[in-house]
C-alpha cells in the first residue's frame, strides 16, 4: 500500500522568491523520505494552485493525501483558507490537514542556525539580545505561540529575547531593537525573521532591523524545517482520527 501524497501548502507571494524558497524547502524534506510524492501548491499568488494540484492528483489514480500548510502558527489560513480550499478536493480523494509547523523545537534550531550563520557564536548568546520578528497576525493564538517561542528561545540562553511584527501586532522591529539595546546585559542585538520565504513583510523586518547589530535570514530551507515538514506529515498518517477529512 502505498504513502499518502504529501501537499505543502504555502501562502504565496508576488515577490519570486518566495516560491524559489518554498520550492526548495519542499525539495529538501522530499530527499528525506525517497518515494513518497510530495506537491506544492500556492494559496495566492503563484501556481500550482491547491484546487489545480488535487485535481491532477486525482487524476493519477491518488487516493489519499495530507496537506501540510506551510505556517508557524494556526492563524486565518491555517482555521479557514486551508480548510475551505481542501473541502473543493474531488470525492475520490481523502484529504487529511497536517498541524501548522510550530510550535517546535525544531523551529527554535533554525533560528539559531541563521543567527550562527549571520556570525553570531554560542559564546555571544548571554550578551545578544534577539527581536524575534514575525509577520504578525490579529488572531490571538497565534501572537500567543509567538509570545511563548520567544521565552522558550530565551531558554536556551540568549541574554534577552522579544517577539516583534512587521504587520497587524504590535511592537515593531525597530521599537523592540530599539528596548533591547537599553536592556541591562545586552551588548548587541540582533534580528531574526521568523518567517519561512522572503517577502514584502520579511523585507519590512529588515528595513525595522537598519540599528541592529545583527540581520539572521529568514528560516527557509533549513535542515530542521525540511525535518519538521516530515514530521508533521508522519504525525498526521499516524493519527487519522485527528484530522478531518475534505472533500
Amino acid at each position: 500500500m502505498s504513502s499518502p501524497t504529501l501537499l505543502v501548502i504555502a501562502h504565496g507571494s508576488r515577490d519570486p522568491r518566495h516560491a524559489a524558497t518554498v520550492q526548495a524547502l519542499v525539495r529538501r524534506a522530499g530527499l528525506l523520505r525517497p518515494g513518497l510524492r510530495v506537491e506544492t501548491a500556492f494559496l495566492d499568488f503563484n501556481l500550482p494552485s491547491v484546487t489545480g494540484v488535487l485535481d491532477r492528483l486525482a487524476a493519477d489514480g491518488v487516493r489519499e493525501v495530507v496537506a501540510l500548510p506551510l505556517l508557524l502558527t494556526r492563524a486565518f489560513h491555517a482555521k479557514a483558507d486551508v480548510p475551505a480550499v481542501l473541502r473543493e478536493a474531488p470525492a475520490s480523494l481523502r484529504v487529511r490537514q497536517a498541524e501548522v509547523l510550530g510550535p517546535s523545537p525544531l523551529l527554535l534550531a533554525a533560528v539559531e542556525r541563521r543567527l550562527y550563520e549571520a556570525g553570531l557564536t554560542p559564546g555571544d548568546k548571554s550578551t545578544t539580545g534577539v527581536v524575534l520578528a514575525s509577520a504578525g497576525s490579529t488572531d490571538p493564538e497565534a501572537i500567543a505561540v509567538i509570545a511563548e517561542t520567544a521565552r522558550e528561545l530565551r531558554r536556551t540562553g540568549w541574554c534577552s529575547v522579544r517577539p516583534a511584527f512587521a504587520s497587524a501586532s504590535l511592537p515593531r522591529t525597530e521599537d523592540v531593537v530599539r528596548a533591547l539595546r537599553a536592556e541591562p546585559g545586552v551588548g548587541r542585538v540582533a534580528v531574526s525573521p521568523y518567517v519561512i520565504a522572503p517577502g514584502r513583510l520579511p523585507d519590512r523586518i529588515a528595513g525595522g532591523a537598519v540599528e541592529a547589530d545583527v540581520l539572521a535570514d529568514v528560516l527557509g530551507p533549513s535542515p530542521e524545517l525540511a525535518r519538521l515538514l516530515v514530521e508533521r506529515y508522519e504525525q498526521a498518517v499516524r493519527a487519522p482520527e485527528r484530522l478531518a477529512a475534505a472533500g
